[in-house]
């Protein structure tokens, strides 16, 4: 018979492992609190989208409450490298220790150069090459072009030597892991370097890994990170193939490093890590980036919250349904709201955008939120808060803002 979990037994499990379950540390945080969380995410989810900060600050903030930016930035740039960037769930900072697997299944197919002449594609693979090895520095791919002698212009109507082939070819680089990010600069460009020079592993990171055994680093490295999850939920986390996955946890079933459970109301089975916690209580609150780690399977978030979340970024701005950039609000084990943030830096202000409250929201949501709130608009240096008077929280939101 397998262990069956109550939904929110489940709920509990995967706030806990994603470090959501307790109340933030007070005090200062340190460099070891800041490692020591993005070792149980494994990843943070880049986006180049600035409208309140860059998406890979908000979830140690959700976190650890106000932290020192920098602390996280010299992770990604300062010897050893604790971070390194490359393609997990999309764009990500990921452990040193999962390059060579991520490596191993990436099948990004999207802005390659498979499309160019192959005498071209290889000339401008030698010469990117050398140039970014003997460099010395680290060098944005406007400056790679600079130094190649290319044109800016993106005319491809003769692939020639033009911004957009060799733009290709340092994707390609990049996705086959020859060459990776040192930082970025603030403009957020990425800053290649050969990733022999940059890996705290030295060239033994591009030692091949075998695929089948990438595979089931991976799947138990996403099990570690949710706690209890789907075989879809597992596979999305590091972008895996569903059957892959699937025959993996398999596997680590078979190991003991996984525990098939069926979970109340979900129609599909699931997996428990040997090491995840049910906590009998939670008592975290959080405001939750789009780019979240807890949120980033949409289906798993309505099966274990009754969450309907969806980015609406690239929504035109008439179909929006809550606003630009929403971001969930967690109070305890439910996700009790959703409020669109933006920083007017130019004003020293946060703005809510909108605010709308859940079914079954507790009475006292407006007043925690306003709380999140405030704590926020201190980490970002913005002196006030706005709150506009769109959707159903907002005269609550607004009332409590202005209470304090």
């Amino acid at each position: 018979m397998k262990t069956r979990l109550s939904l929110r037994q489940a709920r509990r499990t995967a706030l806990a492992a994603q470090g959501l379950a307790r109340e933030r540390p007070t005090g200062l945080v340190n460099s070891r609190q800041v490692g020591r969380t993005f070792d149980k995410l494994a990843l943070l989810q880049i986006d180049s989208v600035n409208v309140l900060t860059r998406s890979h600050y908000l979830p140690l903030f959700s976190r650890l409450g106000p932290y020192d930016q920098t602390l996280l930035d010299r992770m990604g740039t300062r010897r050893p490298r604790r971070m390194v960037e490359y393609w997990a769930h999309e764009a990500s900072f990921v452990r040193p220790g999962l390059f060579a697997d991520l490596r191993a299944v990436q099948r990004r197919t999207w802005m390659t150069a498979g499309s160019l002449p192959p005498e071209l594609a290889e000339d401008l693979r030698h010469r990117i090459l050398g140039l970014l090895s003997g460099a010395g520095r680290p060098l944005t791919s406007r400056q790679v072009m600079g130094l190649l002698g290319h044109s800016t212009a993106r005319d491809t109507s003769d692939w020639g030597w033009n911004w957009n082939a060799a733009k290709r070819v340092l994707e390609d680089l990049f996705a086959a892991g020859l060459i990776g990010s040192a930082g970025r600069t603030p403009q957020f460009e990425r800053l290649y370097a050969p990733t022999a020079a940059i890996h705290p592993a030295g060239a033994a990171a591009l030692e091949p890994s075998d695929p089948e055994q990438a595979v089931l680093r991976l799947t138990e490295a996403a099990a570690r990170a949710h706690g209890i999850s789907t075989v879809r939920g597992l596979a999305d986390y590091f972008r895996l193939q569903l059957g892959e996955t699937a025959a993996a946890a398999e596997v680590l079933a078979g190991k003991g490093i996984l525990q098939p459970v069926e979970v109340a109301g979900w129609r599909q089975p699931a997996y428990l890590h040997a090491e995840a916690t049910v906590p009998r209580t939670v008592s975290g609150q959080a405001l939750l980036s789009p780019f979240d780690s807890l949120i980033f399977e949409r289906r798993r978030v309505e099966e274990l919250f009754g969450f309907h979340y969806r980015i609406e970024i690239y929504t035109p701005l008439q179909a929006r349904r809550y606003g630009y950039y929403v971001l969930p609000f967690l109070l305890g084990e439910e996700l009790v709201a959703r409020v669109d943030l933006k920083a007017d830096r130019a004003a020293g202000m946060l703005l809510v955008q909108a605010a709308y409250s859940e079914p079954g929201a507790p009475p006292h949501t407006a007043r925690q939120l306003a709380a999140e709130l405030r704590l926020m608009a201190q980490w970002l240096g913005l002196g006030q808060i706005m709150v506009k008077p769109a959707g159903d929280l907002a005269p609550a939101l607004k009332l409590a803002v202005c209470r304090e």
